[in-house]
Formats: C-alpha cells, structure tokens, sequence
C-alpha cells in the first residue's frame, strides 16, 4: 500500500476526489494518484497527491488536460487542491449524473468518463442508500 495512503484517504474522507465515490463500497482502498504526474515534473509532496477511485485514476493516467470540444482549446482537469469541487460540478440526484459547471468541470467529466453508464448506475444506488453526495 502507498506510504500516504492513510494520509491521503483522511483528508478526502474516503471518497474519489474527482468523481466523489465513496470508498466504503469497494473491496480495496482507493489509489494515490498523482495530481501532476512525475513524468511531467510533479512532486511526492502530499500537495500532488489524491485519493482517486481506479476508474478516475485509470482514464486520467499521466494527463493534467483535455481539448473542451466547445472551444477547441485546451482546459487544465480538475485540480484537488486548487479546485474547489462544488464550484466545478453538481450532482443531479434523480439521474445520477455529475453535471458540469464549468469547462474545468466539462473536461474532468469527459475524459474521465464520470457518467459512464456503469458510474451513473452505481451512484444512483449510493444516492438511495445515502451514501452520496
């Protein structure tokens, strides 16, 4: 298990920094992903370091941006420690979905495919058993 973990889990309160999932209904803690990678010159420093569901960590791998195909142009993703979640995103409680807000909020939905239909159906089960948000 990664060094930080327990760290890292606390200050998340267990849950997914950027699609909020909560840990407790896995069978293995989550992952410490690497806000900026290594290989683009980030840091060991807990500053770098998020608790991230293997879902988001997998489809977010080494990258810190996506093309927002509104603009064309190139938007950072969500950032767990500059970024404040609520001012990216909201959850649409009915639908499960994790609604954007912002481009930052676009991009971080897209690229790490939050509302997948797998995300969508497992999250509308955390909501009736108050698990989420």
């Amino acid at each position: 298990m990664n060094p930080y973990y327990s760290a890292i889990a606390e200050r998340a309160n267990h849950r997914c920094e950027y699609c909020h999932a909560p840990e407790l209904v896995f069978n293995f803690p989550f992952e410490v992903e690497h806000i900026i990678p290594l290989s683009q010159q980030g840091t060991n420093d807990e500053s770098n370091l998020a608790l991230a569901c293997r879902s988001c960590n997998l489809r977010k791998g080494t990258r810190i941006s996506g093309i927002d195909n509104d603009s064309n142009g190139e938007v950072q993703f969500f950032h767990p420690r500059q970024n404040l979640w609520d001012e990216h995103f909201q959850i649409d409680t009915e639908t499960g979905m994790v609604m954007e807000i912002t481009a930052v909020g676009k991009v971080t939905v897209e690229n790490l495919k939050m509302n997948s239909a797998a995300q969508v159906a497992a999250r509308k089960l955390w909501i009736r058993l108050g698990l989420f948000p």
